[in-house]
């Protein structure tokens, strides 16, 4: 079951502790919290319109932030102006391939060696990112590694897929970003293709 935690919708930060430069700086941590469940109450309860959302709750900076934020995590889905939150289902399948550079190229032709450490960790900490389980990250990556013949280019010191992405397991529980080793993956898979 993909988790949602509220970030701050300009730093990204998941608590008080903004990062430099950020709008909502100095905003309490509650004020950004219930940006998101003004929002989610009122899609969960049935799809709206932009305009209907917007007269629903009383709206600010934050509400707008907020709202971008779940448009660009893929949370809502529109159709016809109407605003409709994805189900745990989708939203699963819609993030399992991720479809931004340079994370897209290392997922559609999976890593090469000398590049497989950040390769792995780039997956790994994207799945966390966006709020997959640890379970269906590993799923996720150990199919990678399989379905793209990462696994079969071999340059692995673990016995199997499952042994090398369990060994990664601190990647996702320290929550890692993902875009320099991506970056670096990509360089290295860029040259060999």
């Amino acid at each position: 079951m993909p988790r949602f935690s509220y970030p701050c919708p300009d730093c990204r930060s998941t608590n008080s502790l903004h990062g430099t430069d950020c709008r909502f700086e100095g905003t309490p941590w509650a004020d950004v919290e219930r940006a998101y469940v003004d929002l989610l109450a009122r899609l969960s309860a049935s799809p709206l319109r932009e305009d209907s959302l917007r007269d629903a709750v009383d709206w600010s900076a934050l509400h707008e932030a907020a709202l971008r934020q779940l448009k660009h995590e893929d949370r809502l889905t529109e159709r016809n102006g109407v605003l409709r939150l994805r189900t745990a289902e989708e939203y699963r399948e819609e993030v399992s391939e991720p479809t931004v550079e340079p994370l897209r190229t290392i997922y559609q032709y999976g890593s090469v060696p000398g590049c497989h450490d950040n390769a792995v960790f780039a997956m790994i900490a994207w799945y966390e990112m966006v709020g997959l389980s640890w379970a269906e990250t590993k799923e996720n990556v150990v199919a990678w590694l399989e379905e793209t013949g990462t696994w079969d280019r071999g340059g692995f010191e673990e016995a199997s897929p499952g042994e090398l992405v369990e060994k990664k397991r601190h990647v996702y529980e320290a929550g890692y970003g993902w875009k320099e080793k991506a970056q670096s993956a990509k360089r290295v898979i860029d040259r060999s293709l």
